[in-house]
């Protein structure tokens, strides 16, 4: 054993000795693929005898025990004897914890880890054997878990722009969603990005010729003798003055579409589009391609001559609708399809004075989902209608004859935002 040992460190120096170059090199940014094998029962054979009673009996883990998985990997030298490393793999298999049955189905682990490797040597050199430590952490069928991660491996360097690494590690379970296991780890990386180049000094600067300038008091290089506004800086054509905002919009007449016209950059200098023309700028018209109204977001009303809501009418004192009233809903819903499909509306129920007000309240309210209900019915997206119930409080004429009752007793239509 002790000449096996001996061997394997001469060889080593002399890979080390005989291709080494510059000790303080540190490795630039690198990616890598590996391929693993994650070992549950070896770590489990030592846990339940010892770790000699493995090694006396070679009973480790067969190559068929071993669960396989790719992984992605990121390096990064911290210095020439330290490189910091993070890797993220995901392999299949049932994961033993301890206090959970296994039911033999498997499941995609994903462990990942942040470790900082220690070298030997730096990556200068083609060989370089490095012990780690570090961090990680699993998920397995929505169980988390962290574990510690230690390990050694080498590094085999091929012409200073791609490694092979070799590893093994002992992974320590933290929590009791993990479980101990070795991870045996081969896989290739390489470097990114360009080396960083030597630092060139530049040759002194020619010797500075003082000229006598004349005066410039906004040192905008134009001279006061020919500055037209010689306190404030501007441009050769426009003789030493600012490049000028005629609107005042804050945006010079170079780049003002609508100079004549106070605007806002993100329209090129011009004012809000208006497309209807109906006096609601687009950024506040729910309608833009429709004149409407500013009450009602630059819209029309629903009440129009294709559509009456005062013929939307309930049975006496409950809250089913009439035969006439589904047929001016179905016009509702035709134009509220087809016309105005981007419009959300509020649908709001109203009740005369006739009975307590705790009643009216509660039979507005069920008015106004039965409306929306039957439109909903109709085709008009549920996202697009609210309902509400006014009770008794908002009349519009006064309750003190049949016809003012029966006026009161109404549902709106009210665009909302």
């Amino acid at each position: 054993m002790k000449k096996i040992v001996l061997s394997v460190l001469t060889v080593c120096c002399y890979f080390t000795n005989s291709f080494g170059q510059d000790e303080n090199y540190i490795k630039r940014p690198a990616i890598g693929i590996h391929f693993f094998g994650n070992d549950f029962v070896t770590p489990q054979r030592i846990r339940s005898t010892s770790l000699s009673t493995v090694l006396k009996d070679n009973d480790w883990a067969k190559f068929s025990d071993l669960n396989f998985g790719f992984a992605g990997n990121y390096m990064k030298g911290l210095s020439n004897h330290f490189d910091f490393s993070t890797t993220l793999g995901v392999s299949f298999l049932e994961y033993p914890m301890d206090d959970k049955p296994q039911n033999g189905k498997d499941g995609a682990l994903f462990e990942w880890d942040a470790m900082v490797h220690g070298k030997m040597v730096s990556d200068k050199y083609w060989v370089s054997p490095y012990i780690s430590a570090g961090i990680g952490a699993s998920q397995w069928r929505g169980y988390f878990g962290a574990f510690i991660p230690v390990g050694v491996g080498i590094q085999v360097n091929f012409f200073d722009e791609a490694f092979l690494l070799i590893n093994t590690q002992y992974r320590m379970k933290v929590t009791s969603t993990t479980n101990y296991h070795f991870y045996q780890g081969i896989g290739f990386a390489g470097n990114i990005g360009r080396p960083k180049e030597e630092k060139v000094i530049p040759p002194p600067p020619p010797p500075v010729v003082v000229v006598e300038q004349e005066k410039d008091q906004d040192s905008d290089g134009i001279a006061d003798k020919d500055d037209k506004c010689p306190t404030q800086p501007g441009i050769a054509r426009y003789e030493g003055c600012p490049i000028p905002d005629t609107d005042g919009d804050g945006i010079n007449d170079e780049e003002d579409k609508c100079k004549d016209v106070a605007g806002l950059a993100r329209y090129q200098g011009c004012p809000v589009p208006d497309t209807d023309k109906d006096g609601v700028n687009d950024e506040e018209d729910k309608c833009p391609d429709v004149p409407g109204l500013a009450d009602n977001f630059g819209c029309p009303r629903l009440e129009t001559s294709k559509f009456n809501a005062s013929n939307v009418q309930f049975v006496t004192g409950s809250a089913t609708l009439t035969a006439g009233a589904k047929k001016e809903l179905d016009k509702a819903a035709k134009i509220l399809n087809e016309e105005y499909p981007q419009l959300k509306v509020d649908i709001v129920g109203h009740t005369d004075n006739t009975g307590g007000a705790e009643l009216n309240q509660k039979l507005s309210e069920k008015r106004a989902n039965a409306v929306k209900a039957y439109l909903g019915k109709k085709g008009v997206a549920a996202d697009r209608l609210t309902a509400t119930g006014q009770g008794q409080g908002n009349p519009i004429t006064d309750n003190n004859s049949s016809a003012g009752r029966a006026k009161n007793r109404r549902v709106e239509f009210k665009i909302s935002q």
